[in-house]
């Protein structure tokens, strides 16, 4: 089996920082109430449905429906999506320049809604720009872990698995892939990915 000549990177927790709490410690003040709303309310598995393709419209009206008294707070969700993105992982940015720089082809997979990736992605054109393909599973309305998501991307990419080197922080994403025969990396930090690309002969 050859090495892997190409990367394809998860978004969230990889090259950003995401958390639910980023948006709403702006907009609850109470530390106790801040992790009850986010524990029974805007949870993630409730954001899951956004990944798999349900508009905001839909799961807000829902929600709402369930915690009426919450409803101002639900729905700041969809238009101030961009606040639970924090900023850059360390480190993460310099290795997405140095690979393109190598010439190593660059794709994504990544959970997120279709319609948050499109008022996000413009913010970051400089490192998304590096880029040759992004598969967005809001779009696709299939999500990581489902082996059907990794079909579709490599297809569309043009790779077979073992071409790749895929770098996820879900160990659950990680196994999905390396089940495939795709060389799965569970992120950590940049230092310990950039050490791992070194060995795969990808960086010097």
């Amino acid at each position: 089996m050859g090495k892997p000549k190409a990367v394809i990177f998860d978004v969230g927790n990889v090259l950003f920082s995401w958390d639910p709490r980023f948006l709403y410690e702006r907009l609850i003040e109470d530390d106790q109430a801040l992790d009850a709303f986010l524990k029974d309310v805007v949870t993630k598995e409730w954001h899951f449905q956004h990944d798999a393709g349900r508009p905001f419209a839909e799961t807000s009206a829902e929600l709402t429906a369930l915690y009426p008294h919450h409803g101002e707070l639900i729905a700041a969700w969809g238009p101030r999506f961009n606040e639970s993105v924090g900023p850059a992982i360390p480190g993460m940015a310099e290795i997405v320049e140095e690979l393109d720089g190598a010439r190593v082809p660059l794709f994504a997979i990544t959970n997120f809604s279709g319609e948050f990736w499109r008022e996000w992605v413009p913010n970051h054109r400089e490192l998304f720009d590096r880029f040759r393909d992004i598969v967005v599973s809001g779009d696709e309305k299939l999500v990581k872990p489902d082996p059907a998501i990794y079909r579709l991307a490599l297809d569309r990419f043009g790779l077979e698995a073992a071409d790749a080197v895929f770098v996820d922080d879900n160990a659950a994403n990680i196994g999905a892939a390396a089940s495939m025969g795709i060389h799965a990396v569970q992120f950590t930090d940049a230092a310990a990915f950039r050490a791992e690309l070194v060995s795969l002969g990808l960086l010097h």
